[in-house]
């Protein structure tokens, strides 16, 4: 498995193992698509070692028996891209100031779930949907996307970025994946976007890179919640 298979989630993982369903190869890594958080906590765990630190004295077991230990995923991305693109308010680690101001997820019948990942939930769901955000703080990352600025340590260099963007796999006539984005293909030209869908939460966020424009909408409920909110 490459990190390119993992970025463009052609690695033949699952999305997620469980009790019933250990981790396997669902097809060869590269030859077509399928979505994989799996795909993406196993990149994490190999620059985790290659450039961070395990705690060993606090692990915890996960779906299907898998033991995760606590890294300093949350620091690194914070000094290495969080920081450097002012996304002050984000993190992957609870902090007493989320507590102030983080919106609490809501299930599909309105109630609130609470949800406080430690740097045991960051090794383990970090790169795959783990981020807490603010709409602010993403439309920096978002805006960085569409368009970079200059080379430095934390930002990528322009054939980087370029490659970034690029479809690598073909997923429907109207569809493709890059690598970290999936690839709209219209008549008015490529859209980027990703979607995020946790328990009690949903996210949305679509660019043009040619038009310097996009979106980010995040919120705090399921689809029946929002439904039940909207007509009552």
């Amino acid at each position: 498995i490459t990190a390119r298979h993992v970025l463009s989630h052609t690695t033949g993982f699952q999305n997620w193992r469980s009790r019933g369903e250990a981790l396997e190869f669902h097809f060869t890594p590269g030859v077509r698509f399928g979505y994989s958080g799996e795909g993406y906590n196993y990149l994490q765990s190999v620059m985790t070692r290659l450039t961070g630190r395990f705690d060993l004295s606090n692990c915890r077991t996960f779906e299907d028996g898998f033991k995760v230990c606590a890294t300093d995923f949350d620091a690194y991305m914070k000094s290495q891209v969080l920081g450097p693109f002012g996304m002050a308010s984000s993190g992957y680690v609870w902090t007493d100031a989320y507590d102030q101001r983080m919106a609490r997820a809501h299930d599909r019948n309105g109630k609130q779930l609470e949800r406080r990942a430690t740097s045991v939930d960051a090794a383990r769901y970090g790169a795959a949907g783990g981020l807490h955000t603010t709409a602010t703080d993403y439309a920096r990352f978002l805006s960085e996307v569409m368009n970079p600025k200059t080379t430095d340590a934390s930002r990528l260099s322009a054939a980087m970025w370029k490659e970034m963007i690029l479809p690598q796999i073909r997923v429907t006539d109207a569809m493709s994946w890059a690598l970290g984005w999936q690839v709209q293909h219209n008549e008015r030209g490529d859209i980027l976007s990703h979607g995020g869908d946790n328990p009690g939460s949903k996210a949305l966020t679509a660019a043009s890179v040619a038009r310097k424009s996009g979106f980010v909408i995040l919120t705090n409920s399921e689809p029946d919640a929002i439904t039940v909110a909207t007509e009552g």
